[in-house]
């Protein structure tokens, strides 16, 4: 049995770490296997097969979504929408003393609100917090 290998530092004592160059689609394949895992964690339990050693290190795990298409949507919607930049005009205007209050900018505003409305809803639906019927 050998010794692990150390760092080239005196002062060290641990083990240099093994880096694994990847293909993107081996890569990919990994990744998708390990689903919502750390990929790290994902390869050691394949190799070792579950029965390594905790780790003195915690590392952060990738909270699961409850509503992956809840956010799809919620994302698709931030893409599509002028929202930041329309409501960011709007509040130049407002603070310059510019903004005429007309029917057009009183549609703007409610617009704005129904979609950052329509945006919580969705994100709180993806994090689980609401049922998807809401």
């Amino acid at each position: 049995m050998s010794t692990p290998p150390k760092n080239s530092s005196k002062n060290s004592s641990l083990p240099t770490p093994f880096s694994l160059r990847l293909t993107f689609e081996e890569r990919t394949t990994l990744e998708q296997s390990a689903g919502n895992r750390p990929l790290g964690a994902y390869i050691r339990s394949k190799l070792f097969g579950g029965t390594e050693a905790p780790r003195k290190r915690r590392s952060r795990t990738r909270k699961p979504l409850k509503d992956e298409k809840a956010l799809g949507e919620l994302l698709g919607k931030l893409g599509e929408s002028r929202l930041a930049s329309n409501v960011n005009q709007l509040a130049k205007a407002a603070n310059s003393g510019s903004l005429p209050v007309t029917p057009d900018t009183e549609k703007a505003l409610q617009n704005a609100c129904d979609d950052v409305r329509t945006m919580r809803i969705l994100l709180m639906q993806a994090l689980g917090y609401y049922s998807s019927e809401v």
